[in-house]
């Protein structure tokens, strides 16, 4: 199971904020520390789970060092989070395309925020879904 560094911040009057250095934009809060670190296990599973089921890889944790040389984060205080789900392993495969289907698919991910890998899983768990 990995772990992640969560920042919390406590500003007068607010609840207990989570932030992750590995995960700039993921934030949640907690109005006692034990909610925010729960809150934090949460958000840190969900947000995961949405890079895998895109075909993002997972970034290794940063270390603390890694984390407290950014001066923007010594205002927290670090806790450690684990990441509790279930990483499927990942297994490369050699499939053969179309030159000008494999270049929309391409285009297509660009546009549509997607790596090759995460939008022909996507679209293959879709049909599979549809046909269930």
């Amino acid at each position: 199971m990995r772990n992640y560094i969560g920042l919390i911040h406590k500003d007068t009057g607010s609840d207990f904020g989570v932030s992750f250095p590995d995960f700039p934009g993921v934030v949640t809060a907690g109005t006692t520390l034990d909610d925010a670190r729960a809150m934090a296990e949460e958000a840190l599973a969900f947000h995961v789970e949405g890079l895998m089921e895109d075909g993002e890889i997972i970034p290794e944790p940063l270390t603390l060092e890694e984390i407290m040389s950014d001066p923007d984060n010594r205002s927290g205080v670090a806790i450690l989070v684990s990441l509790k789900t279930e990483q499927p392993k990942a297994v490369r495969v050699n499939v053969t395309l179309p030159a000008d289907v494999l270049e929309q698919i391409d285009q297509y991910a660009e546009a549509h925020g997607f790596t090759r890998s995460g939008l022909l899983t996507q679209a293959a768990k879709k049909l599979m879904a549809g046909s269930a």
